[in-house]
């Protein structure tokens, strides 16, 4: 694709795999209007195609994402908002793009360098993150007045807990790697120039799965975390979704079991059924 694409999106190089890169790493890829379009439409390509069925998303360059990028912002004119600066309609254009969206399908995060403010907040879109030993994670908006509007306040303590994600949205303070580990902000740290391939690497162990089981379970785990009105709702919800996926996968899988494939704890052999 053309260089001057500002998200390219991979779809041939890995079966079954899109990567999804924003690419303006001459701004570390912050994201104007038409960059938050782009990279929304490419998310809903990706839910979409049927034969994609995990989306990697990174950053060209040294930096996953450094926010929005605050040179558009300063020219924003309050009486005619962007189109990426509408009020929440259901799943529709967030001021970073994709960020209104629980997205379908798995997503993994290849960071490198800065994930900060509006970059941060993408990063929490992803099931998983793998981070660079170099990366850094914050809040640094907190110094300019620009509020967290791209779902920081909302996912941010779903997966560090309120008291660390208040640490980090009050303070704006950096995040490094292992910091983000320790508190379960990264998934994986690895070393700098691997973020890609490790993600491509699960990316591959997540489609050798069962598809309907592994996409159910992810899905009942973002209902009890967003939108469960109770602990019996979300147990309701677990087993009602899960339920269907018992004649369709459970059964043949635990027949692939019984005739002594997976003893052991071994993922050896664990390929569609």
């Amino acid at each position: 694709m053309a260089e001057h694409e500002r998200v390219i999106t991979d779809t041939s190089s890995y079966s079954g795999i899109s990567v999804v890169a924003i690419n303006r790493p001459d701004r570390k890829n912050a994201v104007d209007p038409l960059t938050a379009k782009a990279l929304y439409e490419a998310i809903l390509v990706f839910e979409d195609d049927p034969k994609q069925k995990v989306c990697v998303l990174t950053g060209a360059g040294s930096s996953f994402c450094a926010g929005a990028d605050l040179h558009s912002v300063a020219q924003t004119n309050d009486d005619t908002p962007g189109d990426n600066l509408q009020p929440i309609n259901g799943r529709n254009l967030g001021a970073m793009g994709p960020s209104r969206l629980i997205i379908k399908k798995p997503v993994i995060c290849a960071i490198s360098g800065y994930a900060v403010a509006g970059g941060l907040e993408l990063s929490l879109l992803a099931d998983m993150r793998v981070v660079e030993e170099d990366a850094v994670f914050g809040v640094f908006c907190r110094r300019w007045g620009v509020p967290l509007i791209d779902g920081g306040t909302v996912r941010l303590q779903a997966i560090v807990g309120l008291g660390r994600a208040l640490d980090m949205i009050l303070t704006g303070r950096p995040v490094g790697a292992q910091e983000a580990l320790t508190m379960g902000l990264a998934s994986r740290v690895v070393p700098k120039g691997e973020s890609v391939k490790e993600a491509i690497g699960i990316a591959r162990q997540l489609i050798a799965f069962p598809e309907l089981c592994l996409n159910t379970d992810r899905q009942s785990c973002y209902y009890s975390a967003y939108e469960a009105s109770s602990f019996q709702d979300a147990m309701s919800q677990e087993f009602n979704a899960g339920s269907k996926v018992i004649s369709q996968e459970a059964i043949p899988g635990a027949a692939k079991f019984s005739k002594g494939s997976g003893r052991h704890g071994s993922f050896k052999d664990h390929s569609k059924l």
